[in-house]
């Protein structure tokens, strides 16, 4: 029986077969979607079950591709991602106070305390849609081109020339947020990369040292298509978020100017340092990949 279950065949049809979340995920789907777009008003209690719906079907895809995912691995980890995306996406809340970068229309309609437990709510689904759609990217033979790229040598000036090159970018936004709101998706990368380090947790130096450049791709890759999605589904939407982007407000796709897209690649690498600041165990990347 041992020697059956783990037989070539019966591998291939655990990866081929769709997994019972991937039903799950496409009924929440079909439900919450139109409803988000046709009945005004119920996007704040829409947002969560459609992205979970989003995050299963993906996860299915996953594990029909490759045979494992986040959610057959670990149901534990899978939840935790959740409960890590909360403040992570609360910090960038109170950074757009200073650059008022995006606000929600219709937000008014809702107590603070609703406000705040429905944003709380919503926003625990970033991590999780971001890490699976980068997971799914990983599956394809393509990213695998990645994997012996330009390497990048680790020297004694480089963490401390990341992190305060970081802190410079961050203060500049603060200061001057009209002109510099651009690096806020780029410098706290530089700050927390070398934290990371410093900590003994996953960091992006460790993969670039020898030339592995899937995680960045993979993220990359993974978040602009979590973007699409993101802008796609709020368009139609009550409430929904508007954009306020100085010198790039014009050719809009949705409600974000073409250019914003650009700043979905940086935030994937920031929610990657950020989940391993915050989480001391969270699962590697390349655990994914050796499966």
């Amino acid at each position: 029986m041992e020697e059956l279950r783990n037989s070539p065949s019966t591998a291939s049809a655990s990866r081929n077969r769709w997994p019972a979340q991937g039903w799950v995920g496409l009924l929440l789907i079909a439900i919450c979607w139109p409803l988000n777009w046709t009945m005004k008003g119920v996007t704040a209690y829409l947002f969560f079950p459609l992205w979970l719906g989003y995050i299963l079907v993906v996860d299915a895809l996953v594990a029909a591709r490759r045979g494992s995912s986040m959610w057959t691995r670990s149901r534990k980890e899978f939840v935790l991602l959740f409960v890590a995306s909360s403040p992570v996406w609360w910090m960038f809340e109170m950074i757009n106070r200073r650059t008022t970068n995006w606000e929600y229309l219709g937000s008014n309609h809702f107590t603070t305390f609703e406000y705040y437990v429905l944003c709380t709510i919503s926003f625990s689904t970033v991590m999780p849609a971001v890490f699976e759609t980068a997971e799914l990217v990983g599956t394809f033979k393509w990213v695998e081109r990645f994997t012996f790229g330009p390497r990048v040598r680790e020297t004694a000036a480089l963490e401390p020339g990341f992190f305060l090159a970081g802190a410079g970018m961050l203060l500049l936004t603060l200061v001057w947020p009209k002109y510099c709101y651009p690096f806020v998706w780029m410098s706290l990368v530089l700050i927390l990369e070398p934290l990371n380090f410093w900590l003994g947790r996953e960091h992006f130096m460790e993969y670039l040292e020898r030339g592995d450049w899937r995680p960045i791709v993979s993220l990359s890759v993974g978040a602009l298509i979590c973007g699409f999605f993101w802008e796609m589904w709020n368009y139609y939407s009550w409430p929904k978020w508007i954009y306020h982007t100085p010198g790039a407000q014009f050719l809009e796709v949705f409600e974000m100017p073409l250019l914003g897209y650009g700043g979905y690649v940086p935030f994937a690498l920031e929610l990657f340092v950020l989940r391993n600041l915050l989480w001391r165990g969270a699962p590697r990347v390349e655990e994914s990949w050796r499966r």
